[in-house]
């Protein structure tokens, strides 16, 4: 069995039933049909209803399962030279709310991401429902060209999130999705909103953790640099090799760590 599997846990048949008994009287579904996956994810079991409504079911070992990690982040951060500032759940319902109110708050900004739908709990599991999007890319599954292509929009969104006050504390390619042309985010975090320099930086770290591999250092930082100003783009640097302790980000920390450092010195003249 996939570890993540394990971790993840199993719900038991009758208490998914009871979930999409709820779903279809409040959303007045009949012959309800529903699709479950296996999805690299930790922290629920997702399924689609109708090819409309995706659903994340999150039960009590899931919540468990994301204190731990939580618990790592936060040793992580401290030895990046700050207090940790990842967020825990004490229960499955405030997962779920939280990642509603996150969606809705990217969307209120302006950035792409699945509406939210409904946040709720049943028979102990919180169920968070979204907008079902088909026919998406996640970011590893887009050509080099592609990449690069994207990377300018990436830090562009980034930055609106961060203007707001605001950070993903999550960023990998699984959760940045292609549809259409354009960039969506999802799955983001819980991070602690008074500690914006910190998690700001760790995103950064994180996206060109996400690029470095794909574009290379140099253009990664570039694309960031178009964006982000010198000194925010330096703050970044203490993070990269806690990012690099992640199992989703292999990435050069030293030749990232490199570039950033030349581009606050001297800049890319010429470069775009």
């Amino acid at each position: 069995m996939d570890i993540r599997q394990l971790a993840r846990g199993t719900v038991e048949w009758d208490r998914l039933e009871r979930v999409v008994r709820t779903l279809a009287d409040r959303y007045d579904l009949e012959d309800v049909r529903v699709d479950f996956f296996e999805a690299d994810n930790w922290l629920s079991t997702p399924c689609v209803l109708d090819d409309e409504y995706f659903v994340k079911i999150v039960s009590r070992q899931n919540a468990l399962v994301h204190g731990l990690l939580t618990t790592g982040r936060n040793v992580g951060a401290f030895s990046s030279g700050t207090e940790g500032f990842f967020d825990r759940f004490e229960t499955p319902r405030e997962m779920v709310e939280h990642e509603f109110e996150a969606t809705r708050r990217m969307r209120e900004i302006g950035l792409n991401a699945p509406r939210p739908i409904d946040a709720f709990e049943v028979n102990g599991l919180g169920v968070l429902v979204l907008e079902y999007l088909p026919d998406f890319r996640t970011l590893d599954e887009l050509t080099d060209d592609e990449f690069r292509d994207v990377s300018s929009t990436l830090f562009e969104m980034l930055r609106t999130l961060h203007d707001h006050g605001l950070a993903h504390g999550d960023l990998r390619a699984e959760n940045v999705l292609l549809l259409e042309g354009d960039l969506y985010f999802i799955d983001a975090t819980s991070v602690n909103e008074g500690r914006v320099r910190e998690t700001r930086a760790y995103d950064l770290a994180c996206a060109l953790a996400m690029l470095e591999p794909r574009i290379g250092a140099r253009a990664a930082v570039s694309a960031a640099a178009g964006v982000y100003d010198a000194e925010t783009l330096l703050s970044a640097r203490s993070f990269l090799d806690f990012v690099r302790l992640r199992p989703d980000h292999e990435f050069d920390s030293t030749q990232l760590r490199s570039e950033v450092e030349k581009v606050a010195d001297i800049g890319y003249p010429g470069d775009s």
